[in-house]
This record gives C-alpha cells, sequence and structure tokens, in this order.
C-alpha cells in the first residue's frame, strides 16, 4: 500500500542555523513522548496544554494500565509491545523507577480455546517467538489464583513478561524529564487554531489570543482531534469507557502472586483489572463498546454501568460483588475506525503532523511512541508506521483484545490491517 501523505524533504535546520522549532499540542503520552524524543534530537520544544499535566480527565492518567504484547496474532502490535516492554525496563532503571511493574499478566476466557479466539492465538503467537507463557486449566486456575472462584470453565494462561505501570505517575514523570531536557511549557491555555501562510503553518493561535511561532506543529489531542480537524470525524471520534475503583478489606488476598494484572473474556465482554493498592483500591474496566461523548460536555458514568460489573463480579469474582465504590471516571478513548494509531503529516496544512488514536490500548506503548512521531515531524520513513499512517475511511476494526458489542455498527474483527482501497 502506498500512503497518501505527501512525499517531502527530511526537516532541516532554519537558515539561521537556530534549532528547529516545534509546537506540540497536548501532554498526554502522545504529546510528552514526541516532546521528549524531539528535544533529545536537538528540537527546540514547546507544549501547549491547559493543564495541569497530568489532566484528570485525561486518557492517559488515572492510577493504572496495562503492558502487554499479547494481541492476538496481530504482528505488529505484538512486535511493538516487545520493544516497548524492552524500554519500560530501561525507564525504570533510569528516571521512572518503580513506575512499571512486571508481576506477570493473566488472560483468562470461558470460552472456546480454539483459533480465531483472542486468548488462544495470543498464547500460540507469543509461544512461536520463545515468550514463557504458562497454559492454565480450569483445575490450575482457582488453585493458584483463588480469587478467581467463579465459574469452573476459566482457562487461560499467564504471561510473565508483562503487568501495569502507575500511568497518572507515569505522565508526571515524563513532563518532569521534559522540563529537565528544556522543553518549555505552556500551561492554563490551549490550541485554538494554526497560524497560517497559504497552506504552510507556522504555529497556532491560543485560546488566549497568544500566537506562537513553530517550523512544525504537533496535534496532540486526543478526543479533541475530531472537532480540531472535522475532516477526520467519521475516521475517529471519542468513546468514554467505564472505570470502577472498588474497596476491598483483604487487599494482599488481591496482590501478586495470589492475584495478577487480568483480562477475563475481554474479546466477548471486556472485562480487565489490577490488582489492589496498599489501601485496598482495586481497579476494573471494560474494554468494549463504550458510548460516544463530546469531550467537551460531562464525563460522568451512566447510572447503569454499577449492575453491569456488579453482575461480572458475582460471576468471576465473587467476593468483591459488594465491595464498595471508592470512585469511578470515563475514560475517553480516541477511537480510529481501524483501531490502529493516527500518526502522520497533515496532507492539507504543511508544517503539522497528528499524532493520536489511541483506541484504548496506546499508553503502554508510550517508551516507543516519540520515535515515531518524530520520524514523522522530521520527514523519514519509521519501519512500524505503516499502518497509522494518514487514510480514507475504510473497514470498521477493533484490536484482538476489543469487545466489540453487539449494539454497535458491524465491526470487522480482522486479524491484520484494514483495507483502505
Amino acid at each position: 500500500m502506498t500512503s497518501t501523505s505527501p512525499i517531502v524533504p527530511a526537516m532541516k535546520p532554519p537558515r539561521d542555523d537556530r534549532p528547529p522549532r516545534v509546537l506540540v499540542a497536548g501532554a498526554g503520552v502522545f504529546g510528552l513522548a514526541a516532546a521528549l524524543e524531539l528535544s533529545a534530537r536537538g528540537h527546540a520544544v514547546t507544549v501547549l496544554d491547559p493543564g495541569p499535566v497530568p489532566h484528570p480527565d485525561a486518557a492517559s492518567t488515572d492510577i493504572s494500565k496495562m503492558v502487554r504484547m499479547d494481541y492476538g496474532d496481530d504482528d505488529l502490535y505484538v512486535s511493538l509491545g516487545a520493544e516497548a516492554l524492552d524500554r519500560w525496563r530501561e525507564w525504570n532503571r533510569t528516571w521512572t523507577p518503580g513506575l512499571f511493574h512486571e508481576t506477570g499478566f493473566l488472560i483468562l476466557s470461558s470460552g472456546a480455546w480454539a483459533p480465531g479466539a483472542f486468548e488462544y492465538d495470543s498464547y500460540h503467537t507469543l509461544r512461536a517467538r520463545g515468550q514463557p507463557v504458562e497454559i492454565l486449566n480450569p483445575r490450575e486456575v482457582p488453585a493458584r489464583f483463588p480469587a478467581w472462584t467463579g465459574r469452573p470453565e476459566w482457562r487461560g494462561y499467564v504471561n510473565p513478561r508483562a503487568g501495569w505501570a502507575e500511568s497518572g505517575r507515569v505522565v508526571q514523570a515524563l513532563a518532569g524529564q521534559a522540563r529537565a531536557q528544556g522543553v518549555a511549557f505552556v500551561t492554563e491555555d490551549a490550541f485554538a487554531g494554526f497560524l497560517e501562510r497559504g497552506s504552510r503553518v507556522h504555529g497556532v493561535r491560543t485560546t488566549r489570543g497568544r500566537e506562537i511561532e513553530a517550523d512544525r506543529v504537533v496535534l496532540a489531542t486526543g478526543a479533541w482531534t475530531p472537532l480540531l480537524l472535522p475532516e477526520l470525524a467519521d475516521r475517529m471520534w471519542p468513546v468514554g469507557q467505564p472505570v470502577f475503583h472498588f474497596q476491598v478489606s483483604d487487599a494482599p488476598h488481591y496482590r501478586p502472586p495470589h492475584f495478577l494484572p487480568w483480562a477475563a473474556d475481554i474479546s466477548t465482554a471486556g472485562w480487565y483489572g489490577f490488582p489492589a493498592f496498599d489501601d485496598g483500591t482495586l481497579k476494573i474496566s471494560n474494554h468494549g463498546p463504550g458510548i460516544h461523548v463530546d469531550p467537551r460536555g460531562p464525563r460522568t458514568v451512566p447510572a447503569e454501568a454499577e449492575a453491569h460489573f456488579r453482575s461480572f463480579l458475582a460471576d468471576a469474582l465473587p467476593d468483591v460483588k459488594t465491595a464498595p465504590v471508592l470512585r469511578t471516571r470515563l475514560c475517553l478513548y480516541t477511537e480510529t475506525f481501524d483501531n490502529d494509531f493516527w500518526i502522520d503529516r497533515d496532507p492539507r496544512r504543511e508544517g503539522v503532523v497528528v499524532a493520536t488514536g489511541g483506541s484504548g490500548h496506546g499508553f503502554k506503548f508510550t517508551p516507543v511512541l516519540g520515535p515515531i512521531i518524530a520520524d514523522a515531524v522530521e520527514g523519514k520513513a519509521h519501519p512500524r508506521a505503516e499502518r497509522f499512517r494518514w487514510r480514507p475511511l475504510g473497514v470498521r476494526r477493533v484490536e484482538p483484545a476489543r469487545f466489540a458489542g453487539a449494539e454497535e455498527p458491524p465491526r470487522t474483527r480482522e486479524r491484520g490491517p484494514a483495507s483502505h482501497a
């Protein structure tokens, strides 16, 4: 396939020999990863964000996000996940000590263990790559993980090379490292429009009337992107996903090695969650169809969601079914029609790169997003970026772990890149 993006030469320093100026709009993980990499490459980077960073409503924040390479038989994300895992380990040794927890990942299924199922395909793909995944039969699941007593048919596997990251604290660390590298931050302000000369963008206007000049602009604005670039509204949109934090009284019972980050019937029902924190906070979420929302409106979890969650708990983790709710949040996915990221130059606006489209599975790739976005800024080809290019609307598709939901418009659960013919 060929990209629809314009072919442009690599970015060169301005004639006055000053460093190329890049304005990054958005301080989530796409924006901060880009800022860090571009700064390391010698660009003068400014990050524009309403703040605070991390923002409590941003998809990048909350207390935890999964880090996995389990992607069915989708080789692109499996390979990218393996690369990201190596970098998470490196970050833990350097400037995010202790924020990534490589505890392992428990994947459970009550359905058929057969080709085409997410759990089966993930297990065999990882085994073929030499990963030390360990299969579990229905007798072994409650013996190893005693909280999982609700369904006698549970089976699955443990992937020891996976875990979770303290997401809000990671965003805070990313911003701190960016500042240490000389990245400038403009907060309490936001992107309002481009400064343009013809088709060439030379900076941005902010909501407070400021004009910031830049040689390149990276729009990493998440769920706001289809509002700011309406021509993309048919290819990406904001979707709200419910997140519940329950209070458990026996926190050690819900911590490794007895209780791992987990996914349970995730591709057919959407359930996943995390070990308990020391204070007993147990986070459980749904990676499902969600609800279409306007990012400008309130972000509240629908009232009926609690009953849905408690029905699952009664059936799967019965000791948690009556646990009190500490808090809820609506996590906004910036969902693309094919669930692939959107990282490419804007074919209509010279000087603009769009970096978004996490589709609910982007955070785990934070350590590898920066080079992909920076290469797009510099006009370089990146070996893993073909599926993230600027593209017309094509076949509707979800990532292998995602529950599409019967009430959604038909989606094709393909096992590879969507067709954009």
